[in-house]
């Protein structure tokens, strides 16, 4: 019997779907065939880009801030040139704001209590500056350390910075004074005519040679001096709020990284110095051999009970303090500086042009100054001096108040923070404490936008301890306050007596130009002359 091979079942002919498998796998097959070079970039980047919103607004959670981040940097582009009215709005849209630039998150405390919060939080967050500043200082900076070795360094550094330290540093401060304001005359007088020129850079390098004869005395060449003071401008840049978190040839990390091995190469030589001198019975003239002596002292007392050699207790070092290497002690002082330069530079500028634009003030600073000395104008800096000069303090703590050098201070978060009940600041988050605020608080400060150094004398400005975050609070508090508005206070008081000054006042005079601190938008712009 034949076979119909052609017969077809009705079955067999149906139209149904193929496997579930099969149809995957043509799906699968036709998408990677389609995919080229460029669409497989395309598709990373899309993802990319959605992982980084999505990471942001799960980072930004209930607080203020931009509803989306520009993929991958953020404000970057407008933050490389940071306006002041920025910063005031960004302050004024909460208690707790947020940006992200590149991969780091930024949560901003702009209220007093918000940023004491921040200040006093040591099991949450430390110090950080921003990402380059850890090349730059050196990754085991004492600044960066946490408990014990933090403490360690602490315990040695307080005493530097006492009554009888710092009278001890006031002949070099005034030498150097004595030097710049000749210099001012002549920038003035012989270099420029008469003429007003912007005299924040001069500043700078006052302030830089101030420090640097406070810190290691004469062990620092004139040479050497010049070329740190030329060249901090360079860490100043690298060192910004927000920069590039990595160091590329030739832009501003790479030269401030360059500028600040220089420094720390400097600051070692002085250290080296500095041992062999205290090592040789030399007296005390600067804070690091202040800092040597308590070491070599920690050293013989210690060697003394290891042999059972009795010992008076009065003969005992008021701190225990171990011996710090010539780069440890580098890396430290190097740290002074970078907290007084900047500052006491933005500091000296505004109250110079604010005492040019308000001679009355003046007056009265250059009649007290007069008055403690019985009208030697010649007369030396002393402690005793500094301390019977209330309205000249005032004029500096209204300055520092005013135009706060330091307008926000940055600490990283250890872990999650709860900054508040309803939220928590994610571990690696820059959480910036804002000082401006506080200062500027009119329930605290009435009328706060006006200068008005009486506040501090008749007022209850000196009440509001809260609220003066100048120098910080908390467990990393600046050591040097004191020191700085000593400082302050004799500069300003002997150039009273011994210069006059104008400023050229501009349409920019009082707009605030931000560069790690605050300045003039003009540079400020004087003229100084010899006061018979």
């Amino acid at each position: 019997m034949a076979v119909n091979g052609s017969f077809a079942s009705p079955v067999a002919d149906a139209d149904y779907p193929a496997p579930l498998d099969s149809a995957l796998g043509r799906y699968l097959g036709q998408l990677y065939g389609g995919l080229n070079g460029y669409s497989l970039i395309i598709t990373t980047f899309l993802i990319l880009v959605a992982y980084d919103q999505f990471q942001y607004i799960w980072n930004k959670g209930s607080i203020v801030g931009p509803t989306w981040k520009m993929p991958f940097i953020g404000p970057f582009l407008s933050s490389v040139n940071p306006k002041m009215d920025e910063y005031k709005a960004k302050w004024a849209s909460g208690e707790l704001s947020c940006v992200s630039v590149f991969h780091k998150f930024v949560v901003i405390a702009s209220s007093r209590d918000m940023a004491r919060k921040v200040f006093n939080s040591p099991t949450f967050v430390k110090p950080c500056v921003v990402d380059v500043a850890h090349k730059l200082l050196r990754p085991d900076n004492w600044v960066f350390l946490d408990g014990k070795e933090h403490v360690d360094y602490r315990k040695g550094l307080n005493g530097l910075f006492t009554r009888q330290a710092l009278e001890t540093y006031l002949p070099g401060q005034e030498e150097v004074y004595e030097k710049y304001f000749a210099k001012f005359l002549d920038i003035s007088q012989k270099e420029n005519n008469g003429k007003p020129i912007p005299f924040m850079p001069v500043f700078r390098e006052l302030m830089c040679a101030v420090s640097c004869r406070t810190f290691v005395g004469h062990y620092m060449s004139e040479a050497a001096v010049k070329k740190v003071v030329n060249d901090y401008y360079n860490i100043t840049a690298a060192l910004e709020l927000v920069n590039f978190p990595f160091i590329i040839p030739f832009t501003r990390t790479w030269y401030g990284k360059k500028a600040a091995d220089m420094v720390l190469n400097e600051f070692s030589i002085c250290a080296a110095k500095s041992k062999a001198r205290m090592k040789a019975g030399g007296d005390i003239t600067c804070i690091m051999d202040g800092w040597v002596k308590s070491m070599l002292d920690s050293e013989k007392y210690r060697q003394k009970v290891d042999n059972n050699i009795p010992v008076d207790e009065s003969k005992k070092p008021k701190s225990l303090v171990r011996f710090f290497s010539d780069l440890e002690i580098a890396m430290t002082v190097f740290t002074f500086l970078f907290a007084s330069q900047d500052a006491t530079s933005s500091a000296s500028t505004w109250l110079f042009q604010l005492m040019a634009d308000r001679p009355e003030i003046l007056d009265r600073v250059r009649e007290e100054n007069l008055a403690v000395r019985n009208g030697d104008k010649h007369q030396s800096f002393s402690m005793n001096l500094l301390d019977n000069m209330p309205y000249t303090r005032a004029v500096v703590k209204e300055t520092l108040r005013y135009r706060p050098p330091v307008i926000m201070v940055p600490y990283v978060a250890k872990t999650s923070f709860p900054v508040t009940d309803s939220y928590t600041a994610p571990k690696g988050s820059m959480v910036v404490p804002s000082v401006w605020p506080a200062l500027h608080d009119p329930e605290v400060y009435p009328e706060p936008d006006v200068f008005d150094p009486e506040r501090w004398i008749s007022g209850s400005a000196e009440k509001a301890v809260k609220n003066w975050l100048v120098f910080g609070t908390g467990p990393h508090y600046c050591l040097g306050q004191t020191y700085a508005q000593l400082n302050l206070m004799a500069m300003i008081g002997k150039a009273s007596m011994h210069l006059d000054w104008k400023h050229h006042i501009t349409p920019r005079s009082e707009d605030i130009k931000v560069f790690a601190t605050i300045f003039p938008m003009d540079d400020c712009p004087l003229v100084f002359s010899k006061r018979e």
